[in-house]
């Protein structure tokens, strides 16, 4: 087996405030598709840090009460794609919402639950199809 196709993992984060959840739209790898903050996990970096470092780094927010909630194995064949997605949610803790990285994310915006935007990166359509919810 070629060595350079292992999957690659990441860390997506939920961050819950007043009920909504933060997702943002992005641009380049899953362009036009809608996600959570999150990114690769750096080595030795544990999920936490990882979840607090992309968030800071993405939306310019803190985050407090991290905890790991799920992992999808999200395989995207047409897109030539292989994940190990390890699933966070925490709740905001401070900072007002901020487009830190604006050549990778048009912006971002709070949604209900139940009404996430479309379309969504296949990461998160995947723990969708768990029924994971970050209120139950």
């Amino acid at each position: 087996m070629d060595e350079s196709r292992r999957p690659k993992v990441g860390v997506g984060v939920l961050i819950v405030k007043d009920g909504m959840v933060l997702f943002g739209k992005r641009i380049g790898a899953g362009g036009g598709k809608w996600s959570t903050p999150g990114g690769h996990l750096e080595w030795f970096e544990s999920f936490e840090q990882c979840a607090r470092r992309e968030t800071m780094e993405e939306a310019g927010v803190e985050i407090d009460n991290i905890r790991h909630v799920h992992t999808t194995n999200d395989c995207g064949h047409e897109e030539g794609v292989h994940y190990i997605t390890v699933w966070m949610v925490a709740d905001w803790k401070s900072g007002e919402v901020q487009n830190c990285e604006p050549h990778k994310c048009e912006g971002w915006h709070w949604f209900d639950w139940g009404d996430l935007p479309e379309p969504l990166l296949l990461s998160n359509e995947n723990l969708l199809l768990t029924g994971y919810s970050p209120f139950k």
